[in-house]
């Protein structure tokens, strides 16, 4: 396929700025492959499609407030710091992006406050840098978590909100890592899981921390040529355990989320069963994808010529994708990561 098959116009009033609440009365679009059919209901009706003995796995990252704001040591010249992942624990390294870029150069150093600094000791690209912070600033991510503001995507053009801070995060959010919330976790609320849960449906864990990767554009046209980010990711013995277990009774498992999904589909036995495992993917999920641990997939609604987009159409077939989604902007549904939610069946 090319990447102009997943064009389509999205109006910015279709983009939403702030999640409705509670978080389980967002709509959710409902997709059968197998009938063709569509049903518009509301998310917290999500538990009526799933039967006892069903798995749903959803991804427990968190997102990091990785918005920091200093000051240049000597000319006090603002400076953003957007940091992206750490590189190396003992030395305090990390990955960052600088803005304006053009004034941080390799021995600059950035004061946030009176106790954490970062020097620069790498340029990476035209705005990427390699920073180590001072040794006494404690846990980076601690600290990062008091001083810094919310990475809401770019495409939500007002400025954060205290309440950002608890709205663009899932109530699954344990591990530190990602600088974008995975979306489509950010519908559940602790009332719903309950009931998920009282009806024999386990809940179970992976982790793919999700970087700025995410929101980067697909360049070129020929989608094959495309080249992911590398993100890492766990899938824990005993979330696989219990996968296999609900594969091998023909039960479903509920994939919550693109970013679940790759982690899921990056590592997979020659028999198609779930295999525990940690490190780095950059798997690319397109039509025509075979998906091996993947029966029923929920989601948002994605951005034109996004890779989100691109896996939704290799599950749930691309014209019926489009046809959903030219249904979406009709009746009114909101779009990307603040948005209403999709449930393919």
């Amino acid at each position: 396929m090319k990447l102009s098959d997943f064009k389509y116009n999205l109006p910015k009033t279709a983009i939403a700025k702030h999640p409705v609440s509670p978080r389980d009365k967002a709509k959710l679009m409902v997709l059968n492959r197998a009938t063709g059919e569509i049903e518009h209901k509301f998310f917290k009706n999500v538990v009526d499609y799933m039967t006892k003995g069903d798995v749903i796995v959803v991804n427990k990252t968190k997102v990091m407030q990785a918005r920091l704001f200093g000051k240049k040591e000597r000319t006090n010249a603002k400076i953003e710091v957007f940091v992206l992942r750490e590189l190396n624990k003992e030395e305090n390294i990390w990955d960052v992006i600088v803005d304006p870029a053009r004034k941080v150069r390799i021995g600059n150093r950035i004061y946030f406050n009176d106790n954490l600094w970062c020097e620069v000791i790498d340029n990476t690209t035209s705005r990427g840098r390699t920073v180590r912070f001072n040794e006494d600033a404690g846990d980076i991510f601690k600290a990062i978590e008091k001083i810094g503001h919310t990475p809401l995507p770019p495409y939500i053009k007002r400025d954060t909100s205290p309440e950002d801070k608890n709205n663009y995060q899932t109530i699954f959010a344990e591990e530190d890592g990602s600088v974008a919330a995975p979306t489509a976790g950010l519908h559940f609320t602790p009332q719903l899981v309950k009931k998920i849960e009282k009806k024999g449906i386990r809940i179970v864990p992976v982790i793919l921390h999700i970087g700025l990767g995410t929101f980067r554009p697909v360049e070129v046209e020929d989608l094959t040529k495309h080249k992911m980010d590398s993100e890492y990711f766990e899938i824990p013995e005993e979330t696989s355990k219990i996968i296999n277990k609900a594969l091998s009774e023909k039960k479903n498992i509920f994939v919550v989320g693109t970013s679940t999904c790759r982690a899921l589909e990056s590592s997979v036995t020659a028999d198609g069963f779930s295999k525990p495992n940690f490190g780095w993917t950059d798997k690319f999920i397109f039509p025509q994808y075979d998906f091996k641990i993947t029966k029923k997939l929920i989601t948002n609604f994605h951005q034109p010529e996004s890779t989100l987009l691109m896996l939704s159409a290799a599950f749930a077939e691309y014209d019926f994708i489009m046809k959903a989604y030219k249904k979406a902007m009709k009746e009114g549904y909101r779009f990307l990561s603040y948005g209403d939610a999709m449930l393919v069946v």
